[in-house]
């Protein structure tokens, strides 16, 4: 199976594997949720305008509306004007919500939703917001968050959602979310990390935020390997032979024309004066026996290696 994505760069919406993923959401309910999330801040729509836009005919809006109401991504209210007219609330939200939870965001409360957990969609006749990822306002922390940290905020936010001895506050989820992304920046997955943190939990839990930042830290995986350094690119030998090299540190030629400028320069050592007294020869010697053990990969030390034994030339 073969798959090719290009992230965009624009006009996109951040869903979870969750809610692509889910078991028992229908693909008409997930589309009227993607619908919703996708919305820009501030649209005025109803669940069932978006149903209607996206093709979902009216029975099958009331099937996905009741699933995704059991599944906590959707709540409704009913609730009477002063008039006497009533006007329904709808909430939507990217991660699932309990019915206190829903009531505390529908009410500016606080919630164990994680920062990125979507603002109320009201429904008609009230003003209302979309359900999207709420925009990071600069007060909580300097710097916006980093996308890893609100992966593992929404992953803490699911695992304190299915465990209830794990209950935390928005708080702890703001605090922990770094350390949770640095598990997926180590590759781990949603379900190794909610494994990892429920697995073997005793029957009450004192301090769910400090045994959820304990396991956190002390179960994390190993940091990835480096990857390899790039090879250094081809380029042209200079020998003149017309072959493409790639050099190991700064070679100019191939092999084959090193040995033969090595195999030159000790002919013309061979053939220079023997009484040369400035030390030219020698040195010449000594840099040809270098370049050839370099090539050769064998220890220096044979006959013409010592004193008073000149080499003689190389022959084909």
């Amino acid at each position: 199976m073969l798959r090719h994505a290009i992230a965009p760069t624009r006009f996109f919406t951040q869903i979870s594997n969750d809610i692509i993923r889910h078991p028992r959401l229908s693909s008409d309910a997930k589309c009227l949720l993607t619908w919703q999330l996708s919305l820009p801040p501030g649209a005025d729509e109803p669940l069932s305008v978006s149903a209607e836009r996206a093709g979902i005919k009216k029975t099958a809006f009331i099937r996905a509306k009741r699933e995704l109401k059991a599944e906590g991504y959707v709540h409704e209210w009913r609730r009477s004007g002063p008039r006497g007219r009533w006007s329904t609330t709808q909430l939507v939200s990217n991660v699932p919500l309990t019915e206190a939870e829903a009531l505390a965001v529908r009410d500016g409360g606080s919630t164990s939703a994680p920062p990125t957990a979507a603002p109320p969609a009201v429904g008609e006749p009230t003003p209302r917001a979309v359900g999207r990822s709420q925009e990071n306002n600069g007060e909580d922390t300097p710097h916006p968050p980093h996308p890893l940290a609100e992966r593992g905020a929404a992953a803490l936010a699911a695992v304190s959602h299915r465990e209830r001895r794990l209950r935390l506050s928005g708080r702890d989820i703001r605090a922990l979310a770094p350390i949770a992304g640095q598990w997926f920046e180590r590759g781990a997955t949603l379900t190794e990390l909610h494994e990892a943190l429920t697995a073997g939990l005793p029957d009450a839990v004192r301090s769910p935020a400090g045994i959820t930042r304990d396991r956190l830290l002390r179960k994390m995986p190993d940091p990835l390997p480096e990857p390899a350094p790039a090879p250094p690119p081809l380029r042209a030998c200079a020998g003149g032979c017309g072959r493409m090299i790639r050099p190991a540190a700064d070679e100019t030629r191939c092999r084959d024309c090193r040995l033969q400028a090595a195999e030159a320069a000790e002919t013309r050592a061979a053939t220079a004066d023997p009484h040369d007294v400035t030390g030219a020869v020698e040195a010449t010697r000594r840099g040809v026996a270098a370049i050839r053990k370099a090539m050769s990969g064998a220890p220096a030390g044979g006959p013409r290696d010592r004193p008073g034994h000149a080499p003689s030339p190389l022959r084909a």
